[in-house]
């Protein structure tokens, strides 16, 4: 059985950079400790056999084929550009270069 100590609730807090009260800590420790129990009982099945997965359902690609299309000229995707130079828009420098 995994055991979980103070110290490991607090370290892990202290990597999420988080300032718990002592009553957190405390139920933490709990909560922490029930789920490595959980994973504990997991681990006792035998899964010898069974395809490793990453969804429980089966997943597949709903995204559809790239198709070459008709694109708008460039003189209509500037037309209601605020600031363009006739072939590129032109926007604010963010980024000091120097």
């Amino acid at each position: 059985m995994a055991k979980i100590t103070r110290e490991d609730v607090a370290y892990v807090a202290s990597l999420a950079q988080l300032s718990l009260t002592p009553e957190v800590q405390e139920r933490l420790l709990k909560e922490m400790g029930d789920i490595l129990q959980y994973m504990d009982k997991l681990n006792e099945l035998d899964t010898a056999g069974i395809e490793p997965t990453m969804h429980a359902l089966a997943m597949t690609n709903v995204f559809r084929d790239d198709v070459v299309g008709p694109s708008l000229d460039r003189e209509h995707a500037l037309m209601n550009a605020p600031k363009t130079d006739g072939e590129y828009f032109l926007v604010p420098k963010i980024l000091d270069t120097e």
